[in-house]
């Protein structure tokens, strides 16, 4: 199953994809260098059908834990100072997507939006240490009634040029639910209360909607 996104894409995609082949087979008469580039328009094919796809998950879903928001690697655990939203000190939790990963993001606990916005910005590489800050990205709190108030915030990288966000302040969110998209790589950062028990490690991987990052003491 395929995320709504990549609607338009696909189709433009599988349009062309066609016209290529076509023109291939017509065009170029040496078998070796036509099965060559209709191998490598169909590769670039499967990569966009890949990159958009959108697997239905079973979530266990429950107050007692944070949920992966993405997929991807755990890049960030650490102490820091949160100064757009909290302004204080927070314990940050960063996941890195690749290109091959799947890009939707889901709401990490149930709540109440209490706070999204969007912010435009520059297409730093994602791991970056100032991407979190100077990317294009959205800030998204949801308050939990064991948690509090969870931030996560979405930021593009070096290759994505659009980040879909679909929380809107008022908002009651279920845990695991579809909260949005960014196109090609990118990053999750989770800004958790002090205290609370991370269950991921540095480099291990993260399954959206699956993988606990954390419990409450």
């Amino acid at each position: 199953m395929f995320h709504k996104e990549g609607g338009k894409i696909i189709l433009i995609s599988t349009t062309l994809t066609v016209i290529f082949l076509l023109l291939a087979d017509k065009f170029i008469h040496l078998e070796w260098l036509r099965m060559t580039v209709m191998l490598v328009i169909l590769f670039f094919l499967i990569m966009i059908l890949q990159f958009f796809r959108n697997p239905k998950r079973e979530v266990n879903i429950t107050d007692e834990q944070i949920i992966a928001p993405v997929d991807g690697k755990v890049v960030v655990i650490e102490e820091v100072f949160e100064s757009e939203y909290f302004k204080d000190q927070r314990l940050q939790v960063s996941i890195f997507m690749s290109p091959i990963n799947v890009h939707v993001t889901r709401y990490p606990v149930n709540g109440k939006v209490k706070f999204s916005k969007y912010h435009p910005g520059k297409y730093l590489v994602a791991w970056h240490p100032k991407a979190s800050t100077e990317n294009e990205r959205t800030t998204v709190v949801v308050e939990n009634r064991i948690f509090g108030e969870i931030l996560y915030r979405q930021i593009a990288g070096a290759l994505a040029k659009r980040i879909v966000n679909y929380a809107e302040e008022g908002m009651h969110v279920v845990q695991g639910t579809d909260a949005g998209f960014i196109k090609f790589g990118s990053r999750v950062d989770l800004f958790l209360p002090i205290g609370t028990k991370v269950e991921v490690k540095l480099n291990q991987k993260a399954v959206g909607g699956k993988t606990i990052i954390a419990i409450k003491y």
